[in-house]
């Protein structure tokens, strides 16, 4: 059986429509890092069947703050339904570089939560 965290970036997303219970597919996610000059596009995707992004960024990261910019707004939009955000951009530190980091997003039409899972 192959490693499939071989496969994976060392930041992954996944993003849940709690309004329907289902994975939220299509949605556009972009990975920034903070550099000394500003933030720097690293990755992008878009989410799959599932609501996941397995690569969406490097193999390995280095430590240090990184953001994902969600496009909730498109999401939304397509399924003919109005929300308030155009947009979720999660903030986030990266401490331990041996550690694989998963920013999943709930996401509704007025609401957004959001944790650091597994």
């Amino acid at each position: 059986m192959a490693d499939v965290s071989a496969e994976r970036s060392h930041i992954t997303t996944h993003i849940l429509d709690t309004g329907t219970g289902r994975p939220s597919s299509g949605v556009k996610a972009t990975l920034e890092a903070k550099t000394a000059s500003g933030w720097q596009e690293i990755g992008t995707g878009t989410t799959d069947a599932d609501g996941r992004i397995k690569n969406l960024g490097p193999i390995q990261v280095e430590a240090g703050r990184y953001r994902i910019s969600f496009e909730t707004g498109d999401y939304f939009g397509k399924q003919g339904t109005e929300s308030f955000f155009p947009a979720v951009t999660i903030d986030f530190s990266v401490n331990n570089v041996d550690e694989h980091y998963h920013v999943p997003l709930l996401i509704s039409p007025f609401a957004y939560s959001t944790y650091r899972g597994s």
